[in-house]
């Protein structure tokens, strides 16, 4: 990925709860874009209730928060059902936007080589630039980063 700042690839997909959501069209939002291998799995739900609890503060500070991983959006749904999250789910089925963000990497596990979701997140300012990015990112701790670094801005 390019230097600090950047300008955000483009993101247009399917959400949770039927609908689309454009990237282009939250500004002149702030959003925090996490990336996370699978709904249901116990970090990403740590991770993703973690932004739901927290979610009255990112929106005091004017930032949307968003999560996307590979699944389909009925799993979404089913995943935003059981843990009661508030923040919205994209599918990237297709990778293409996994792809732009360079978070599908190949991954190990017990000796097996396979690609992956590499835990990531975007903080992407009100103009759409990238101007902090985390990549393999350890849960504990994570989501209170993150809001500390929205407050920074």
């Amino acid at each position: 990925m390019p230097n600090l700042p950047y300008p955000a690839p483009n993101v247009h997909l399917p959400r949770d709860g039927e609908g689309t959501i454009d990237l282009a069209e939250l500004k002149p939002s702030n959003v925090v874009l996490f990336f996370y291998p699978r709904d249901n799995t116990s970090g990403c739900t740590k991770e993703a209730t973690g932004f739901s609890e927290l979610l009255p503060a990112f929106e005091a500070l004017n930032t949307k928060v968003i999560g996307i991983s590979k699944d389909s959006v009925k799993s979404h749904d089913k995943f935003v059902l059981k843990q009661g999250l508030k923040i919205p789910l994209l599918s990237d089925e297709n990778d293409d936007i996994c792809e732009k963000f360079d978070v599908w990497k190949e991954k190990s596990m017990y000796g097996k080589s396979y690609f992956g979701i590499e835990r990531s997140t975007f903080l992407i300012d009100g103009t759409g630039n990238v101007v902090k990015e985390w990549r393999k990112v350890k849960v504990p701790g994570h989501v209170e980063d993150v809001l500390a670094a929205v407050k920074a801005l």
